[in-house]
């Protein structure tokens, strides 16, 4: 398996501090956002990564990271997303480097208390038994569920995921953390853009859902985003009280 970090988009929900510099490089407490990806993949046992980056400031990556001595890595692979086509977008330009192996995904702005070691794990016996491997997603009980992609269950199985929906009909959010087979570099290609003029991951992961290949595990800990004012704030503070990425 290897690893997929999305660190793209113009982060202008963070204006003005993203003028100067691409978000998933601002710090989150003591150490820069796109740390907490890494290591999470890591931690997992995922040490072939791509980090797809865009924005004037995507050179700033390799000064931080070069090939990724921090984390134990010997390469880290980087590529670049022309303006802000979607999550599903920038994972298709990672198809050749693929290989036809599956993929793990993480947002660069996603930072997580625990671990991801079981669901990959999981993901991986998955994909051996079912020899198409299929899909996986994590999900999270939250308190405000309309703000995100939220999983509507049948039982042990995704009926489906409503992006942003108005009345939710469950308060598990999907976070950004994705497991694909090889197959997904096809799908993503078979994708219309959105009203936003995006490629949507919610497509993506409702394909999936219609091949009946979806699986699903609810994340142990704290979880949040960092792409707002206040989600940055929140996500320092749960780093200074416990730390992140714990392997326990």
């Amino acid at each position: 398996m290897k690893g997929v970090i999305l660190a793209g988009g113009l982060g202008t929900r963070l204006f003005p501090l993203t003028k100067i510099t691409n978000k998933h490089l601002l710090p989150v407490y003591d150490r820069p956002m796109i740390y907490y990806p890494i290591q999470t993949l890591v931690n997992a046992g995922v040490t072939d990564i791509m980090i797809v980056t865009g924005g004037r400031k995507s050179g700033d990556f390799l000064s931080l990271l070069g090939n990724g001595s921090d984390f134990g890595l010997k390469h880290i692979n980087y590529t670049y997303q022309q303006g802000e086509g979607g999550i599903a977008e920038a994972l298709g330009l990672c198809e050749h480097w693929a290989a036809g192996e599956s993929v793990c995904v993480v947002l660069g702005d996603n930072l997580i208390e625990r671990n991801i070691n079981k669901a990959v794990a999981d993901f991986r016996a998955q994909t051996d038994s079912s020899g198409k491997g299929g899909a996986k997603i994590l999900l999270k009980q939250v308190h405000d569920p309309e703000r995100f992609g939220v999983a509507e269950l049948d039982g042990d199985n995704v009926a489906r995921i409503v992006e942003k929906p108005k009345q939710p009909k469950s308060d598990l959010a999907v976070i950004g953390i994705y497991m694909y087979d090889a197959r997904v570099f096809e799908v993503i290609k078979t994708l219309e853009p959105s009203e936003r003029g995006e490629l949507e991951i919610t497509d993506v992961n409702n394909w999936y859902i219609q091949d009946a290949s979806m699986t699903y595990e609810v994340l142990e800990g704290w979880w949040t985003d960092a792409g707002t004012f206040d989600s940055l704030l929140r996500a320092s503070e749960l780093v200074a009280k416990g730390g992140a990425n714990r392997v326990d």
